[in-house]
């Protein structure tokens, strides 16, 4: 039989639902704490039970209505006390932050610290490995922490570009390892490679931009190559530590010479400005393409690049298959593409343009000027040409590893 308490615990219940999406929070306090007063004995126990609301705050509302105390001086829209509410978990759990960035270490394919970092690990995975540890935390709550930390959950669509090689890891783990010892020594480094060859003229270009309505931009109906435009080649710089990039817009061929070449504009136009006392600079760079680590005019190249500069370059590729990996992708030319979407790169200058004006609200800046040398394929690095490269192997995987030191008698 349904009790006069029972009667009233739904009641008040009905009422609470119906109020809830209008109220806000000192509103709520004081409305329980007048009905709670209203039944007098028991009142707070029924006024409880029918909204979830806490004892302390009902209390705390029937000291509101009797006048003794404000929360805030009135018309400062203040709705709790300084410091009031629920304190944030990273507040309340001193270890939690500590534990989920274990989590996410090398050996779970990131390093918290390093620039080259991401995780592979769902939010829900990492939730319930931080509440078998004793955090209580939801899914939801991870995501927000880890964005907050600068993490993203990379996608595995179309990572691996080929067999994936048994030193993987190792490799992520020594770029890692090598970034980090140049960041100590206040030395560069940057992420190199190729973005993606564009047609130049008046061609369709992938996504969407604001236009009039029913009045989109006219373009070509087949993409045929002008001979007399061609292609745009750009090669791109991206300073790990800076946030910032270099784009070389070339006009020819992509070769290793004109990867070296973009390098060194860069280092000219940017690089020697940023870093005045580089004694050294860390290049990584994908494992094929124009900067392949199989390549010997690569290699010769950098030697002349060092020859000029003074620096030691160390080169760091990521292994076969990984590309997508690469810094520079994922930081530089994702936002090139998507700030000329929709727009008909119709010459060599509107591709420049459109480079140099892609800025990301992380403060991204992005330098980039046209090449118009002529770079030929097909060239020849001898065995007497490569055995003139001050070439310093590293332990692991020297192949993948490598410095170029000075040659002092042809600097």
């Amino acid at each position: 039989m349904e009790t006069e308490r029972d009667r009233k615990r739904e009641e008040i219940r009905m009422k609470f639902e119906a109020l809830r999406p209008l109220i806000d929070e000192r509103a709520a306090r004081v409305w329980a704490a007048t009905e709670a007063r209203a039944l007098s004995t028991g009142g707070i126990a029924v006024v409880c039970e029918a909204t979830g609301i806490s004892r302390t705050t009902v209390r705390e509302g029937l000291v509101e209505l009797r006048g003794e105390a404000m929360h805030a001086p009135a018309g400062d829209g203040r709705i709790r006390r300084p410091g009031g509410g629920r304190k944030s978990l990273v507040e309340t759990d001193a270890t939690l932050l500590t534990d989920l960035e274990r989590l996410v270490e090398p050996v779970t394919r990131g390093d918290p610290m390093s620039p080259l970092r991401w995780t592979c690990k769902s939010t829900r995975n990492l939730a319930e490995e931080l509440q078998r540890m004793g955090h209580g935390i939801s899914h939801a709550t991870v995501g927000d922490l880890l964005r907050e930390a600068g993490y993203s959950l990379q996608g595995t669509s179309k990572a691996e570009e080929g067999t994936s090689h048994p030193d993987r890891n190792a490799q992520f783990e020594h770029i890692n390892a090598e970034v980090e010892r140049v960041h100590e020594a206040g030395q560069p480094a940057i992420s190199v490679d190729t973005k993606k060859k564009e047609l130049v003229g008046n061609y369709a270009n992938a996504g969407r931009e604001w236009h009039p309505k029913s009045d989109p931009p006219r373009v070509l109906v087949h993409d045929f190559i002008d001979p007399k435009l061609g292609k745009a080649v750009p090669y791109g710089v991206y300073d790990l530590f800076r946030n910032e990039g270099w784009v070389n817009v070339g006009t020819d061929h992509d070769t290793a010479e004109f990867a070296v070449e973009s390098i060194r504009r860069w280092w000219r136009r940017m690089g020697r400005r940023a870093y005045p006392d580089a004694q050294e600079l860390l290049i990584t760079a994908d494992a094929g393409g124009s900067n392949s680590y199989r390549s010997r005019l690569w290699k010769v190249e950098l030697q002349q690049l060092a020859n000029e500069t003074g620096l030691l370059i160390t080169v760091c590729h990521f292994p076969p298959g990984t590309s997508k990996w690469n810094k520079i992708e994922h930081r530089m030319f994702c936002h090139i593409t998507e700030n000329w979407r929709g727009t008909p790169l119709t010459s060599y200058a509107a591709i420049v343009s459109l480079i140099g004006s892609t800025q990301t609200t992380t403060g991204l800046q992005i330098t980039a000027a046209l090449d118009r040398k002529s770079y030929p394929k097909g060239i020849k690095v001898s065995n007497q040409e490569l055995a003139g490269v001050q070439l310093l192997r590293a332990d692991f995987h020297g192949d993948w590893n490598y410095a170029i030191a000075p040659n002092v008698a042809n600097a």
